[in-house]
């Protein structure tokens, strides 16, 4: 990869629906050079998948949380993470070092559907010990890709 890849990649963060026409204009290549190393990239997997960012208020999602989660034995590892993915209500979820074994970013309509979530979901997968669940108020960045 190169500072060129570095440009259209660049790019394609900002708008992931840009041609390769715009692109060639904005990093001064040619349409098919463009194409092809965009071609490179995806196989490469440097980009694995085009997404869009959608409106999460408009949608009717207005509560997120942070959810912390610690798990009682390795043994239940597995099957946490096996379970927790399948939830359309986690965004993300990331095993963490330090005082929590996961991190879970929920995104639900309003606190019924946390409280919901939580406690007939979360709680009822085997080995969850303890969960710390903190509201965020507000987003003041956030970003797709790095």
């Amino acid at each position: 990869m190169d500072i060129i890849d570095a440009k259209i990649l660049e790019v394609l963060k900002q708008n992931g629906r840009s041609t390769a026409s715009d692109i060639s204009k904005k990093v001064n290549l040619s349409i098919p050079a463009v194409s092809e190393r965009i071609r490179k990239l995806e196989e490469a997997n440097v980009i694995e998948q085009y997404t869009v960012k959608i409106n999460r208020e408009k949608m009717g999602y207005k509560l997120l949380a942070i959810v912390f989660v610690n798990i009682d034995h390795t043994a239940n590892i597995q099957q946490f993470r096996e379970e927790i993915i399948l939830f359309p209500e986690v965004m993300e979820c990331h095993h963490m070092a330090g005082e929590y074994d996961y991190m879970l970013k929920v995104l639900v309509e309003d606190t019924a559907q946390l409280e919901v979530f939580l406690s007939e979901k979360l709680k009822s997968i085997r080995g969850v010990q303890n969960s710390n669940t903190l509201i965020v108020l507000s987003t003041l960045t956030e970003k797709l890709n790095r």
